[in-house]
């Protein structure tokens, strides 16, 4: 198995007005994106090629937007990149760059 490209934990995942899960798990590796609860179950999960990740209007710098098979879903994840060796969610910019990276899109 191959090095995850891009990882999060400790991310709150919704789906509309909904929370899925507190502490949920992002992963992106061998082109899929996994959306997993913090007890590893899968939420969903896509090709990178068909996910469209965005930041949404009006929101904190800490969210994000991933439609996923044709559901979308809330991202929180930080508002910065953890310091090097620190627990903690990556920033939501990180994450869109990662899709977009991952499917060949370049930014």
């Amino acid at each position: 198995m191959a090095e995850p490209e891009f990882t999060a934990t400790g991310v709150r995942i919704g789906k509309r007005l909904r929370s899925l899960t507190q502490a949920g798990q992002v992963r992106i590796s061998d082109g899929r994106l996994e959306l997993l609860t913090s007890y590893g179950r899968e939420i969903d999960s896509a090709p990178v090629q068909a996910v469209r990740a965005s930041k949404p209007w009006f929101a904190h710098d800490d969210r994000a937007l991933a439609d996923v098979n044709g559901t979308r879903y809330t991202l929180t994840l930080g508002d910065h990149d953890p310091a090097p060796g620190e627990p903690g969610p990556p920033a939501a910019r990180r994450f869109i760059e990662a899709v977009r990276k991952a499917a060949g899109r370049g930014r």
